[in-house]
C-alpha cells in the first residue's frame, strides 16, 4: 500500500499545514478541502478545493467521484462530523486518518507513561468526549466493515502562530507590561510540548503504511517542561520575565466559561508520552525542537506584525480578575 493521492479536509491549521507541506514535499499528489478563508498560504504545489465541509452539496461538487489513497479529516469534532464521513468516504479510500486527541486519556493519569492503552475518560472536558465518541464509532466501523481508519492522538502541539499559553498572547501582552500571569495550580505539572514540523514526520509516516490501519497512535515529542519554565521560556523569548500567579485550577475554572474545561480536563495534569509505537512504524520520527527554539519562533512571527498580536478581550478580563 503506498500513498500518492492524498486528501486533507482542512489542510491549513496549525498541524495540518505543516503535514500537507511535507506530503508535497515528499511527493504525494495532495489536495487541500477547506471553506479558503484561512490566512496561511497552502504549499505552492498542493491543489486547493473551496468547499464548507458542512454543505454536502458544494463537497459533492468539489469533489465529485473522486477517490483518494488517504483522507486525512482535521475538522472532525463530533460523532456527526465521523458519521458524514464515513458515509462519504466509505469505498472511497485505502485510509482514512482521523486526529483524536490525548486529552481524551483518563486524568489524572493513573501511571506514566501515557501509552496508546491508557483509558480514555474525560468528564471535564466536552471537546474531549466528543473525540471519545468519534473514536468508538470508527473502532466500530473497522471491526465490522473493514472501514480503513487510523486513529492518531497528537497532543499540545504548536508552530509560530499557536502559543500554547492558557489565553495566548494575552500572557505576553501581560509579562512586558510587568503583569502577572496566572498559572494553574502550583506550576510543577508536567507538559509534553511537540513543534508541528516534529509532528509532521511521525504523521506523514503512517500515510499508506498498511500496518496502520485498525490502530492508534500517540505523535508527540519528548520535549517535557513544567508549566512554570514554559511561561518562562516565553518570557524570555519575549525579552522580559514572568511574574507568575498561581491559581488552583478550579478556580480558573470557575471564573469564567471561556476555559471551556480545559485546565482541569487537560492541562492540570501531568503528560508524558511513550512513543516507542509510532517509532516502530516510523523509524524517522525523532523530534528536534525544543521549545525554546519554538518560542523565539512564536516571538518573532507576532512582533513582526502588529495585526498577529490581537488578542480576545475576555482573557485580558479574566486574568485581571484572578489576579485581584
Amino acid at each position: 500500500m503506498t500513498a500518492t493521492k492524498v486528501l486533507f479536509i482542512g489542510g491549513t491549521g496549525t498541524i495540518s499545514s505543516a503535514a500537507s507541506d511535507l506530503a508535497v514535499e515528499r511527493g504525494m499528489d495532495v489536495t487541500l478541502l477547506n471553506r479558503g478563508t484561512s490566512s496561511r498560504t497552502p504549499h505552492p504545489d498542493a491543489e486547493v478545493l473551496v468547499a464548507d465541509v458542512n454543505d454536502p452539496t458544494a463537497v459533492d461538487d468539489a469533489l465529485g467521484a473522486r477517490e483518494f489513497d488517504v483522507v486525512v479529516d482535521m475538522i472532525a469534532f463530533t460523532p456527526e462530523h465521523v458519521e458524514r464521513d464515513l458515509a462519504r468516504f466509505e469505498g472511497r479510500t485505502a485510509q482514512y486518518v482521523f486526529i483524536s486527541s490525548a486529552s481524551a486519556y483518563a486524568k489524572p493519569v493513573a501511571r506514566l507513561p501515557i501509552t496508546e492503552s491508557t483509558p480514555l475518560k474525560n468528564p471535564h472536558w466536552q471537546y474531549s468526549r466528543d473525540k471519545i465518541a468519534c473514536e468508538t464509532l470508527l473502532n466500530e466501523a473497522w471491526r465490522e466493515r473493514d472501514f480503513p481508519v487510523t486513529i492518531v492522538r497528537p497532543s499540545h502541539t504548536y508552530d509560530e502562530q499557536m502559543i500554547p499559553l492558557l489565553g495566548g498572547w494575552a500572557n505576553i501582552e501581560r509579562m512586558r507590561a510587568g503583569k502577572k500571569v496566572v498559572v494553574q495550580g502550583d506550576g510543577t505539572s508536567l507538559w509534553t510540548l511537540t513543534h508541528a514540523d516534529d509532528f509532521a514526520v511521525g504523521f506523514v509516516g503512517l500515510f499508506g503504511n498498511s500496518l496502520a490501519i485498525g490502530d492508534t497512535f500517540q505523535i508527540t515529542s519528548d520535549f517535557v517542561y513544567t508549566w512554570d519554565e514554559i511561561y518562562r521560556i516565553m518570557a524570555n523569548a519575549a525579552g522580559t520575565t514572568a511574574d507568575i500567579l498561581h491559581v488552583t485550577s478550579d478556580d480558573i475554572e470557575a471564573a469564567s466559561p471561556i476555559v471551556g474545561g480545559q485546565v482541569l480536563g487537560d492541562r492540570a495534569h501531568s503528560v508524558v508520552f511513550d512513543d516507542t509505537k509510532i517509532r516502530s512504524l516510523v523509524p524517522e520520527f525523532n523530534p528536534v525542537v525544543t521549545f525554546h527554539e519554538g518560542a523565539r519562533e512564536m516571538i518573532e512571527w507576532r512582533d513582526a506584525d502588529a495585526t498577529r498580536r490581537v488578542t480576545d478581550p475576555r482573557w485580558a478580563e479574566l486574568f485581571d480578575r484572578l489576579a485581584g
